[in-house]
């Protein structure tokens, strides 16, 4: 299993659809000097880094890492780069916690930078088009994307299928008051994209299709920022002395990614109806760490659309596949209720700088940890087409 490893730090940039003063550059090295400050350590004292950066084409260069290295302190030293889709995030960071764990590096730097608004359509006059396009360069280039295939799309396939196996599932009014919720929730994180707005149920029943059965007020915003942690092993973390926080602790990860081409076998091809990397990446998270889903009580997880927020959490166990509604209706994660889920706002309303969402979700139940002293907390990633890549943390605070 390796060294125990802890998170002793985390730092952030404000999400923001659009950062005109600051490159993807500054943007990282104010997120490192923020998470590096509050470990309370000085960036010669770590050892190795790990950047997540979903897109070259968002930020303009094919390696956009290399410019990265010197600027945040990392000269001369390991800088990984990692691109999962919308799972890089999740994915960096499961990279960062091999290098502390295998015993090779004590501290370890995890950061992920976006800046996708860069790209833009100059015939539409919007930056939309072309961060479509971009994104679905991710997609099969022979009989998908010159179909047109794009994000929306892709998860659309995947909440219809979802909805064909268990009809009655996923009502309007259920999605749309997790909308609400998370609305709410987005009003008390200060780096929140949204920060100021008030979307109601009845807002979200009324949006635009982006494409059936997902409506504008049930997606994720593009956003650019950044975010950091610090990585240390067991050794470290408990010989320096803290600066008002206790470390979190790593006590689970899980990871699955599932076969690209759809098909019924789920141990060959993409069930379209499952995510069932999610379901994989859960249950190993779980019982690495000796727990359960109702050990946990908060949960940041990755919602690039409501529907898919609703069917991981199915996914997870918090309630059956075919039950999702209940979340709502049983007031399972509702104000007061068993679960607290994507207290950050989520991508919805915190932002989804994809290189760095996760990031952010991790420091958002670290922030939580502290705030209402909880002690079991779990984060996760999807990404890539179909939703296909799973990625789960479970995070400790220890007395």
């Amino acid at each position: 299993m390796g060294q125990q490893v802890a998170i002793i730090g985390s730092g952030m940039t404000q999400c923001r659809s659009r950062w005109t003063e600051k490159t993807f550059w500054e943007l990282a090295q104010e997120a490192v000097a923020n998470a590096v400050k509050d470990a309370g350590i000085h960036i010669n004292e770590v050892n190795a880094g790990v950047v997540g950066i979903y897109n070259d084409i968002f930020e303009f260069q094919a390696i956009p890492e290399s410019g990265l290295q010197g600027i945040v302190g990392l000269a001369n030293k390991p800088l990984m780069r990692v691109s999962s889709g919308g799972a890089t995030g999740a994915y960096s960071m499961l990279a960062g916690y091999n290098m502390v764990a295998s015993g090779q590096y004590d501290l370890v730097l995890v950061f992920g930078v976006e800046k996708a608004l860069d790209c833009y359509d100059y015939e539409a006059r919007s930056a939309t088009p072309a961060v479509v396009q971009t994104i679905g360069y991710s997609w099969d280039p022979w009989f998908e994307r010159p179909l047109g295939a794009h994000a929306s799309a892709s998860y659309a396939a995947v909440v219809q299928a979802y909805m064909d196996e268990h009809p009655g599932d996923l009502t309007p009014m259920a999605r749309a008051k997790v909308v609400e919720l998370l609305c709410q929730h987005a009003q008390k994180n200060p780096y929140a994209q949204r920060l100021g707005e008030k979307v109601t149920a009845d807002q979200v029943l009324n949006s635009r299709f982006i494409v059936h059965p997902i409506r504008s007020l049930e997606t994720c915003v593009y956003t650019e920022g950044a975010c950091a942690l610090i990585f240390a092993s067991e050794k470290v973390a408990r010989s320096m002395e803290r600066v008002g926080h206790a470390p979190t602790w790593i006590s689970g990860v899980g990871a699955a990614n599932e076969p690209y081409f759809v098909g019924w076998d789920i141990n060959r091809y993409k069930v379209l109806h499952r995510i069932y990397s999610d379901h994989l990446a859960t249950k190993r998270a779980l019982d690495m760490a000796h727990l359960s889903i109702k050990d946990i009580q908060v949960i940041e997880l990755h919602d690039a659309y409501i529907p898919q927020l609703m069917i991981t959490l199915a996914e997870m166990g918090v309630v059956p596949l075919g039950r999702a509604n209940d979340l709502v209706e049983e007031g399972i994660i509702m104000p007061g209720g068993r679960i607290l889920v994507n207290p950050s706002g989520g991508l919805v309303f915190g932002g989804h700088f994809v290189g760095g969402s996760n990031m952010m979700s991790t420091w958002s139940v670290m922030r939580e940890f502290t705030e209402q002293n909880l002690q079991f907390g779990m984060i996760h990633g999807t990404g890539a087409s179909l939703s296909m890549y799973g990625c789960v943390f479970v995070l400790e605070r220890r007395s």
